[in-house]
């Protein structure tokens, strides 16, 4: 196959026209490095033959969609998985490869795309890519540009051995956990990229979720609307994305293809669900979620315009399942982008670290998860069997290191300062900061991740101890309300998939999640006798955090106003705690950290 090259994009236009000739699709796939591929679909007709030139009207378009999953960071990594894609997409006849967003340098790079070495280090590399990339389909990848004193989130198209243009992004996200206005110049609108002889519109993630910059492509003659994105997961997320495509492929009258990244970064998991769109709306190919995938899509012109030729349609995880998985694949990447292969956690035999267990032993398997139990003399008979068998079930490593000793020895050494005080809260956190200290020093000998375990709830009002059962390297529940918790348990005692390296079953005895929850910091202790309830405290956090509302909204839905204003202060006052919190995977549109930031020290109540 012999492509042409390109021209640059269009520049910005003053005056729009209207499109001519619009154009359309068929999937398919290809296999190699790629862990699920679709299969190949041709459009009618299709034999491969050579592309028109530039200026020249096609009859057929093929693309490669490539939903990877890029390390941050890691240019030369980023740039082999962009090659070995484009090497199978010149294999199957395509004529472009797409790549996500900001894929060569990885997303989200936060202020290191600051760093000028930064970006003339992905620069380089695009040039070697599109060196090496000379004889095949045209690559379309994203990375940070730099022109004329400004920085850009840009798209760059490559073809024929060299970069052709870059498409720079217009709309900057500045909410939740995005911030790129700080760091990124708005690119102005530019029209389409003329590429084997469609013309190809550009909206980079944001731009196409305003109708502004769709409306512009349409009316200067795109026939295709391509969307590369980093669009990270949070509960519900795929409805939001595919109903505001929907509303551009309406509003143009154009097919498009929306493609995604996989795999975790920091406290985002990238969940891909990548898909193309028919004019009007029809779902014409879905590409599964969570899974690098490398799908071939074919557009051919009908009488009416260009048409997806439809393919397979993945089926998208429900809502439980899309969080475990969310959650084992942050942990996953974020052990694997950092490094690390083992994992170590506090098993207490309580549900949270049950569970925790659970999520590690999926994400990198139970020969890397070591359990360890510290029990006091609090510690009962019961939780001592239920840490056994939750260990016995995963098939995890499981030590016991008592902590009596060094616990009496700080006491003691302690004594003469506090005197003949009861017995309290101090008492209480030396048990738990003790079995940080020893986790990490297990951590620290044997080369293993501490995890943490607290869930949302916890560690929203602040039932946790700092430099104790906080100490750790991340915790993958750590935007999971108790509540849903319990849910999780059950459903993956009840689920397994094949990305699960855990054994199937019931891997979470049913005791450990009926139990009443306690911290055992205490003789006969119970989490209710500091906390409201669970389902109370859950829904009341849900209206404060998820939902911004007031006291008086929360005391309208029905809950009591003492309550709900100890909440409040419970919530404000762990915010310092929360600032020094290991991260953890993002699942809800406020997790803590990016997407609520609130001042550590702040002395407003809500009066109302």
């Amino acid at each position: 196959m012999r492509h042409t090259g390109l021209i640059a994009a269009a520049p910005p236009y003053v005056m729009r026209r209207a499109p001519d000739n619009r154009r359309a699709v068929a999937a398919g796939s290809v296999r190699g490095r790629f862990r699920r591929a679709l299969p190949v679909g041709h459009a009618p007709g299709y034999d491969g033959a050579t592309r028109q030139g530039v200026g020249q009207v096609a009859e057929r378009f093929r693309l490669a969609m490539a939903q990877l999953n890029p390390t941050v960071g890691a240019i030369a990594a980023n740039a082999d998985a962009a090659r070995a894609a484009w090497a199978q997409a010149r294999d199957t006849g395509a004529d472009m490869v797409a790549l996500p967003e900001l894929f060569l340098l990885g997303y989200q790079p936060q202020d290191l795309v600051l760093k000028p070495a930064v970006v003339a280090a992905c620069a380089a590399a695009l040039d070697r890519l599109a060196a090496d990339c000379a004889d095949g389909p045209a690559i379309g990848i994203g990375l940070p540009h730099a022109r004329d004193g400004r920085l850009y989130n840009a798209w760059a198209i490559l073809s024929g051995g060299r970069v052709q243009t870059h498409v720079l992004k217009h709309h900057l996200p500045n909410k939740t956990v995005f911030d790129e206005v700080r760091l990124f110049s708005p690119g102005p609108v530019t029209g389409p990229v003329p590429i084997a002889g469609v013309r190809v519109g550009i909206p980079v993630c944001e731009d196409a979720w305003h109708a502004d910059v769709c409306e512009t492509l349409m009316e200067t003659g795109a026939q295709i609307l391509i969307v590369p994105n980093g669009s990270p997961y949070y509960r519900g997320k795929q409805d939001v994305r595919v109903n505001l495509m929907v509303a551009r492929v309406v509003e143009t009258g154009l097919p498009l293809a929306y493609i995604n990244m996989v795999g975790g970064q920091d406290d985002q998991v990238f969940d891909g669900g990548s898909f193309v769109l028919n004019p009007g709306g029809a779902l014409a190919v879905q590409l599964p979620a969570f899974d690098e995938t490398l799908a071939i899509v074919d557009f051919t012109e009908t009488p009416d315009g260009w048409r997806a030729v439809p393919g397979d349609r993945a089926t998208l995880p429900d809502t439980w399942e899309g969080d475990y998985r969310a959650m084992v694949t942050g942990l996953g990447d974020y052990m694997r982008k950092s490094g690390m292969s083992r994992a170590i956690l506090g098993l207490s035999g309580g549900i949270d670290s049950a569970l925790v267990a659970t999520i590690a032993a999926d994400a990198l398997g139970p020969a890397n998860v070591t359990g360890v139990m510290l029990p006091s003399e609090f510690t009962s008979q019961d939780s001592l069997d239920d840490a056994a068998a939750v260990a016995t079930a995963l098939g995890i490593r499981l030590d016991t290191v008592g902590i009596e000793g060094a616990r009496a020895a700080v006491t003691g050494a302690l004594s003469h300062i506090w005197g003949d005080a009861p017995p309290g809260i101090a008492e209480e956190n030396i048990q738990s900061r003790l079995r940080g200290l020893m986790l990490m020093a297990l951590s620290n000998r044997h080369g293993a991740m501490l995890l943490t375990t607290g869930n949302k709830s916890e560690v929203a009002v602040g039932y946790a101890t700092i430099y104790g059962d906080m100490a750790g390297g991340y915790n993958p529940v750590k935007d999971l309300y108790k509540t849903r918790l319990f849910e999780t348990c059950r459903w993956r005692n009840a689920h397994h998939r094949p990305w699960m390296k855990a054994p199937p079953g019931t891997v979470i005895p049913p005791r450990v999640i009926d139990k009443p929850p306690t911290a055992e910091l205490r003789a006969n202790q119970k989490d209710e006798d500091s906390l409201p309830p669970y389902a109370t405290l859950d829904a009341i956090l849900e209206l404060l955090v998820e939902g911004d509302a007031s006291v008086a909204d929360v005391v309208a839905a029905g809950f009591d106003r003492a309550t709900v204003k100890r909440v409040e202060g419970l919530l404000y006052g762990a915010e310092w705690k929360r600032f020094q919190s290991a991260p953890g995977t993002r699942l809800t549109r406020k997790a803590f950290w990016l997407d609520r930031r609130y001042p550590l020290v702040n002395r407003w109540r809500d009066g109302t």
